[in-house]
């Protein structure tokens, strides 16, 4: 996947988050039209703040997202807003979420950065910044 950088007043940035979020007691329903709804219901509100959907798999018994996002929205905003959003919507939408479910969704969720070059990459380059070339010649 070819690296977009996003600008905006003051900055450049390429954020990406992995989001994983899964219904309380990890009970498998999403499936069928609650898989669906729960897409759509994902992809709207990240239109509506204007996240990338990079790519989503809802599975019966938890969700995967890979979003990119705009430095403002910390990661566990975004999965907050995901999470409050669709448990809102689908419970109404499904009264069987709510017979079955105190809550769609468990509290926790996990998140991790993506990027396009690795941890060891970034460390290596700040590590070896006075080993560049043009470094040595204006210490000189």
């Amino acid at each position: 996947m070819a690296r977009e950088v996003q600008v905006s007043a003051g900055g450049a940035y390429d954020l990406g988050y992995h989001v994983v979020f899964c219904p309380k007691y990890r009970r498998p329903v999403l499936d069928g039209p609650v898989k669906d709804r729960c897409e759509e219901l994902i992809r709207i509100k990240a239109a509506e703040h204007g996240w990338r959907i990079i790519a989503l798999e809802v599975m019966p018994d938890h969700v995967h997202l890979f979003v990119k996002a705009h430095p403002k929205h910390s990661p566990s905003y975004i999965a907050n807003q995901f999470k409050g959003f669709t448990s809102h919507a689908l419970r109404a939408e499904f009264p069987h979420l709510r017979t079955r479910l105190p809550t769609l969704w468990s509290k926790s969720y996990f998140t991790a950065t993506v990027g396009a070059v690795s941890a060891a990459t970034v460390r290596r380059y700040i590590d070896t910044q006075y080993e560049r070339p043009w470094r040595k010649e204006k210490t000189r």
